[in-house]
């Protein structure tokens, strides 16, 4: 009987924690778009700092891949200009001012939805956190979150949105 009770206290702290900090934080399961197979997850969290983005994926190129925060809630395609765009359902980077501008993740004229780079192993794993100091849960939740092709230069030029490429992963933050 004693067994049994430190067992089903253990068990009511454990989910008791769980649920605090699912509260402070979302799971976000990450797939290629038009693929249902997971690449993984990034958990988000409330940080005194902003938002710290906790990744686990896998099956990316090595490197600095384009992170983002998407406007709209869906990793669904999208036709624009007459193509099918994977996952641009997702709309654009989050951009609640209408700032119209892609720049550095900490920069007050760019894009609220603009995010360091997220750092691929030669193994193909994504493991180290991204942190956005401007972001709140409140700012993100029923976003898309999204992992692009190549690297973000921060800037539109020479190319817009950081000329990071396709959209590789995508995932709703809900």
């Amino acid at each position: 009987m004693r067994k049994l009770l430190i067992g089903v206290s253990a068990a009511m702290l454990t989910l008791g924690a769980t649920s605090v900090v699912a509260a402070d934080s979302y799971t976000v399961k990450m797939h290629a778009p038009g693929e249902k197979t997971s690449a993984g997850s990034v958990i988000i969290e409330e940080h005194d700092d902003g938002l710290v983005f906790r990744p686990s994926l896998e099956g990316l190129s090595a490197g600095g891949h384009g992170f983002h925060v998407h406007e709209n809630g869906s990793c669904d395609s999208a036709m624009k200009n007459g193509k099918k765009v994977p996952a641009g359902a997702a709309g654009s980077h989050l951009d609640p001012s209408n700032d119209d501008s892609h720049g550095y993740p900490w920069g007050d004229q760019s894009h609220l939805g603009d995010l360091p780079l997220l750092y691929v192993g030669e193994d193909g794993k994504a493991t180290h956190p991204v942190l956005a100091t401007r972001l709140s849960l409140s700012d993100v939740k029923g976003k898309a979150l999204m992992v692009h092709e190549g690297g973000d230069n921060y800037s539109d030029s020479p190319e817009k949105l950081g000329g990071g490429g396709a959209r590789v992963l995508c995932g709703v933050i809900k």
